[in-house]
């Protein structure tokens, strides 16, 4: 026995001699990130969401709250300032193993016990670095390094000795603090007090200290913005530990568990998450994903904007949509450039890295289509006031059964003007506007638009057979709002790196070529000013403001969309299912214009009403009379010569007077 203990001692003293000497100074080890973090602000410069590992800078135990140090050491490891501390609570990891052993038969699996120090020889992996060719992923480094066994454990063991020798407590502690995981990507308490109150480690109070030490148990499953009041519940648990400890009296433990942590207004929001997945798809890869350095990104999001979609699609769902329905919807609202300020890509709003149907879902767009038909129609100089025919017309298409469209009410009207054919989203005269005119020109007008998807190639290119996604459509809307010009839709505004006043990138969206010319887009939108005054877009007018629009309703009801806009802001939702089933009752002018009509209510309300860039038709002047010269003389008892002479200079000068 003796001999193996000097053995086991000699091979430990040498192990804590090797460990010591290899031991960097502190300043080192207390980022021990691989990849960096991505802090997005929006259009004001606040902060609203953070992507990968956050690390909030170098704290130490004075620089920090000393109720944050204190719920540490209450939490995890009270005796660790004592004196025959040397890296190892014998009592804790003793207690710890016996308690397994009674509960699953290993004593290595299961509860802790381990010190701070050997908490800390973990997180530092025991001096092995990641090496990315070496492992799949960094989580898959972690969790070896956290793996038990019993050579693990005599490992740790001698490591935390180790750094017992080389560093004090307060500098081992302070390694803790710096590099502990503690949910939501944040590294280290700094990053997680400023990502879960909006404030510096140094400013945390003992109900806030409590939270975060709370953590260190189980950092995803108590992290508040999955579970707010699990976490608080595990503070309280904390508190009492402090208080226990003799950090807190009994009256400041009552008063800080009657006034538990809450969340900043921006954790608690969790808001634009479809958003910020959007901008991170947009940016470069090896400044976003894939960053090994702390990047700022500021975006085009309006919080208020962000705030009225969330907002309105509830509202609709909870109101008008039956319960239990497994009905998806996505909602972008942009400015007449391409600024996106606001988007839903679906109904669970706290999601991240989440399907996003407004910018992933290609759908069949319907008769949202028919503005580039009328659009293209406009620009080669036909009037919203000429008429097309809508009666059963079949269109011959080569090769293949006639085309024969039908309209949704399955009734014809006969003779119409293009703005009544657009306003009753008449299905006949659009194709045979967009025969008239060239398939082409349609196609043209479209892809010229923003609209990058593969597009129809028969009759049906008309009525939406192709697909797009939210985004594209809303997107080439906003092209008409701006005065027939394309826009690329954008969030990044500005890429830098923290800490640096020069950005790396700037905007690279925003209004590119002309379309068509400004006077047919000032017609076409008033050709959709008239679909929401008294047309198929009825519902998603607003009291006091001019409003444009167009519903759209896919074969079968697959899909049903409404994008419109305002003098400021334009604002797509579509609606449907994810596995294509139909909806049932559901066009294009209903739910989805109520949920346009619920978020740009909101968007709009406090904001001074702004006319639209419309231009109204001028009709054609009517046919000067015809008249019979002779009698015409007589009557004035002229000679017939000098009667037909004053009849054409009255004529003339009617004509010259546009009379």
């Amino acid at each position: 026995m003796w001999r193996g203990t000097i053995v086991v001692s000699g091979i430990v003293g040498v192990g804590v001699f090797y460990y010591a000497s290899s031991l960097p100074p502190i300043e080192e080890l207390v980022d021990g990130r691989t990849r960096g973090s991505v802090t997005l602000q929006d259009a004001q410069g606040d902060t609203f969401a953070w992507r990968g590992d956050q690390f909030g800078g170098m704290i130490t135990t004075d620089t920090v709250s000393p109720h944050l140090r204190n719920a540490i050491i209450a939490t995890e490891d009270k005796r660790f300032y004592a004196f025959y501390h040397i890296g190892i609570d014998f009592y804790a990891t003793g207690a710890a193993m016996a308690r397994n052993y009674r509960q699953g038969g290993n004593p290595l699996s299961g509860a802790g016990g381990s010190s701070i120090t050997q908490q800390t020889a973990k997180l530092l992996c025991y001096g092995q670095p990641f090496v990315p060719d070496e492992w799949e992923s960094e989580t898959e480094y972690e969790q070896d390094c956290r793996t038990t066994t019993l050579w693990r454990k005599i490992v740790e063991a001698t490591y935390a000795i180790a750094m017992e020798t080389r560093y004090t407590k307060d500098e081992i502690l302070t390694i803790y603090m710096n590099r502990a995981y503690l949910g939501a990507g944040s590294r280290g308490f700094e990053a997680a007090a400023q990502r879960y109150f909006g404030i510096s480690a140094a400013e945390v109070n003992p109900p806030q200290a409590a939270m975060l030490a709370g953590l260190l148990k189980a950092p995803t499953s108590y992290a508040p913005t999955g579970n707010l009041q699990l976490s608080q519940d595990r503070g309280a648990t904390v508190l009492r530990l402090m208080h226990e400890a003799g950090y807190l009296t009994a009256e400041e433990e009552a008063t800080a568990q009657a006034n538990p942590a809450t969340l900043s207004s921006a954790a608690r929001q969790r808001a634009g998450g479809y958003f910020a997945d959007w901008v991170m798809d947009s940016g470069p890869n090896f400044f976003t994903e894939q960053t090994t350095e702390d990047v700022i990104i500021r975006t085009t999001l309006d919080p208020r904007v962000q705030a009225a979609a969330e907002e309105a699609l509830v509202w609709v769902f909870e109101n008008k949509v039956r319960e239990g329905s497994e009905a998806q919807a996505a909602i972008v609202v942009m400015s007449a450039d391409g600024a996106v300020r606001g988007m839903v890509g679906g109904r669970d709003l706290t999601v991240s890295g989440a399907f996003n149907r407004a910018t992933q879902a290609l759908r069949q767009t319907g008769s949202l289509f028919k503005i580039f038909v009328y659009g293209a129609a406009l620009d080669l100089g036909m009037s919203p006031l000429d008429i097309l025919s809508d009666e059963a017309t079949c269109f011959p298409i080569r090769g293949q059964s006639d085309y024969c469209p039908a309209n949704y009410t399955n009734r014809f009207e006969g003779d119409v003007t293009m703005v009544e054919a657009l306003q009753r989203s008449l299905n006949i005269p659009a194709v045979a506007l967009s025969e008239l005119i060239g398939r082409d020109n349609v196609r043209t007008t479209a892809e010229n638009f923003g609209i990058v998807s593969e597009l129809a190639q028969g009759p049906a290119l008309a009525l939406g057979a192709s697909e797009s996604t939210l985004l594209e459509m809303t997107g080439a809307y906003a092209g008409v709002l701006n005065g027939g010009s394309a826009v690329k839709p954008y969030g990044l505004t500005e890429l830098r790196l923290a800490g640096e006043d020069e950005p790396l990138l700037e905007a690279t969206g925003g209004i590119r070529e002309r379309v068509i010319q400004e006077d047919a887009a000032r017609q076409l939108t008033w050709m959709m000013h008239q679909v929401v005054e008294d047309g198929s877009g009825r519902r998603a007018a607003i009291e006091g403001w001019e409003i444009a629009g167009k519903t759209g309703t896919t074969q079968g009801a697959r899909d049903a969309w409404f994008i419109g806009f305002s003098g400021d802001y334009v604002t797509g939702v579509w609606m449907g299912y994810d596995n294509n089933t139909p909806l049932s009752g559901v066009t294009g002018s209903g739910l989805p214009a109520e949920i346009w009509h619920e978020t740009m209510r909101r968007v709009l309300d406090g904001l001074t009403p702004t006319p639209l860039p419309m231009t109204p038709p001028v009709p054609a002047a009517a046919p000067a009379p015809q008249v019979d010269q002779a009698q015409a003389g007589d009557g004035l008892g002229l000679p017939p010569q000098v009667a037909d002479d004053i009849i054409n200079d009255l004529l003339l000068e009617l004509q010259n007077s546009g009379g």
